[in-house]
């Protein structure tokens, strides 16, 4: 069965899908200084199941996940480092 997409944007360390949801991509914009983006299912203390270290410019990158993308169960929460802001590409 197929969802429509559905996309929430956060600019920092937040819940971004406050529901069960598969994350099918994420688009983010970079600070100009390596960091971090780490997706987590179950608020700020929760598993880590996506972590991407980001890269030292400043610029806008998409990752767009295969197949049935990530589930996280109970909600996606975002951490940043050096990020700008982080858009989620999901279905749920």
């Amino acid at each position: 069965m197929a969802y429509d997409i559905q996309a929430a944007t956060v600019t920092g360390n937040s819940v971004a899908v406050n529901k069960r949801a598969r994350v099918k991509g994420i688009s983010y914009v970079t600070g100009g200084t390596a960091g971090s983006v780490v997706l987590k299912d179950g608020g700020s203390g929760g598993t880590a199941v996506l972590t991407l270290n980001t890269p030292a410019t400043t610029d806008t990158y998409d990752l767009m996940i295969p197949d049935n993308g990530i589930l996280c169960a109970t909600n996606v929460h975002v951490t940043v480092s050096n990020v700008t802001s982080v858009t989620v590409l999901y279905e749920g």
